[in-house]
């Protein structure tokens, strides 16, 4: 799914978090200096600086919800392999229609079809060369998912710096008061320090949740994955390699067997009592029969 499709629900539910923690510090700045300004009222009084960094938080806190639901929403087995198409492919494979296999992993993007799409490009080479591309794919697909849930870990790093770029800079201007007027007006200047430690709480209460949600979808990545490989090498591990050699899956489709393409234009004839080998496919077959039961080719036998 687009990203962009969870940007409503990430918007509205960043909006409650920084509600939630500038409710908090700021019934705490309340209780410290008897006002009732508003949160809106201290970011303006903060100055350009201050609702810029605001500006950064409320960014922050979007992407991290929007992280959040999307990993939700595709961390799942039912998700990355579907039941429902692996016995499909299940189902085909055991019919011997590998190229159909091919064609409905293509058709299907997700991890357990571009895996199985790779190992089954690589058919005809054998059991170790499927096993090889299945390995890289596998780790291709992980790597996708485990960046994409990183971020979250990233953005528990820095929100609470964010958070503490806007009280460093807030306490510049409480000093400025505290220069200004000294210790004669105590009220001014703690108030002034609660209304700067706002964006500490908040950027403390973006990090929280980030790096919970980071260490679990990490753990359930890692279950996921290993259960979605686990179900990719069931579906190839009876595959007869040996008889499917020479053949090639994909969108270079031939059913041919241990040997090389051949022209459409190539003499189809064959003698009945000198060879018993197709001349397009090189496959074994017994006088006289027709078509070709490896490649389907329509043979002239000569009498």
């Amino acid at each position: 799914m687009k990203t962009r499709k969870f940007l409503p629900f990430a918007l509205s539910l960043s909006l409650l978090l920084i509600a939630a923690s500038t409710g908090f510090a700021q019934e705490a700045a309340e209780e410290a200096t008897h006002e009732q300004a508003t949160v809106w009222q201290t970011i303006k009084d903060g100055g350009p600086l201050i609702m810029s960094i605001w500006l950064i938080i409320f960014g922050t806190s979007v992407t991290m919800v929007t992280f959040v639901i999307q990993n939700i929403l595709t961390l799942r087995v039912a998700k990355l392999a579907p039941p429902t198409l692996v016995e499909a492919i299940r189902a085909t494979l055991n019919a011997g229609n590998y190229q159909e296999a091919w064609a409905t992993c293509d058709a299907n993007k997700n991890y357990l079809a571009n895996v199985l799409k790779a190992g089954l490009s690589r058919l005809g080479r054998g059991k170790e060369a499927v096993e090889d591309a299945l390995a890289e794919y596998s780790l291709r697909e992980a790597t996708i998912l485990r960046t994409r849930n990183s971020y979250l870990s990233v953005i528990g790093v820095v929100s609470p710096m964010i958070g503490l770029l806007g009280t460093v800079i807030g306490m510049i201007g409480a000093f400025a008061v505290l220069a200004g007027s000294g210790i004669s007006d105590p009220r001014a200047l703690s108030g002034k320090i609660g209304e700067v430690l706002l964006a500490t709480a908040s950027g403390l209460f973006i990090a929280i949740p980030a790096f919970v949600s980071y260490y679990v979808f990490r753990n359930k990545a890692q279950m996921a994955i290993v259960e979605i490989d686990d179900i990719v090498n069931g579906l190839v591990r009876d595959l007869p390699f040996e008889e499917l050699s020479g053949i090639q899956v994909g969108e270079t489709f031939s059913a041919g067997t241990g040997g090389a393409a051949v022209g459409a234009n190539q003499s189809r004839k064959v003698s009945a009592a000198l060879t018993t080998n197709c001349p397009i496919c090189n496959g074994a077959i017994n006088a006289g029969q027709n078509p070709c039961p490896h490649c389907n080719a329509t043979l002239q036998w000569e009498q």
